[in-house]
């Protein structure tokens, strides 16, 4: 595996972990519970989803599974921001766990659209080539 993915690998299990002690320490209410376990569930699911997309069979198997994780992690800065919103938890306490799930999920949705866009290239030589061969 790439450097650059265990790289990733690293951050998103790191993130998850970093979710996981923040919601340790947040106040056990009613208000917050069912919050905390979606906010747990995206946040493993970015890295559990992203460690699948790395051993991908396929590369429409990496862009399904590459794609949910993007959407985890945007879920959990969803969850994240409505703790803010709701008085549940300080910005400031929040603000890194929301910008590492944004940039992770930028990174995802890029990693996506560069996948989509090689195959789609990849697709186009193919049936290039195939025309050229079929005029001879």
């Amino acid at each position: 595996m790439n450097p650059k993915a265990l790289e990733l690998q690293a951050r998103t299990q790191k993130f998850a972990a970093d979710v996981l002690i923040f919601c340790e320490r947040l106040a056990d209410k009613r208000e917050t519970r069912s919050i905390v376990d979606q906010l747990l569930d995206s946040a493993g699911a970015t890295d559990s989803n992203y460690r699948a997309a790395c051993r991908s069979r396929s590369t429409r198997e990496f862009i399904a599974k590459i794609g949910v994780a993007a959407e985890e992690a945007d879920e959990s800065k969803g969850w994240l921001e409505l703790l803010v919103r709701s008085e549940q938890v300080p910005e400031a306490k929040a603000r890194p766990l929301i910008q590492e799930a944004d940039e992770l999920t930028a990174i995802f949705v890029k990693s996506r659209k560069t996948a989509e866009n090689n195959t789609l290239e990849r697709e186009q030589r193919t049936k290039n080539l195939r025309q050229r061969r079929n005029r001879y």
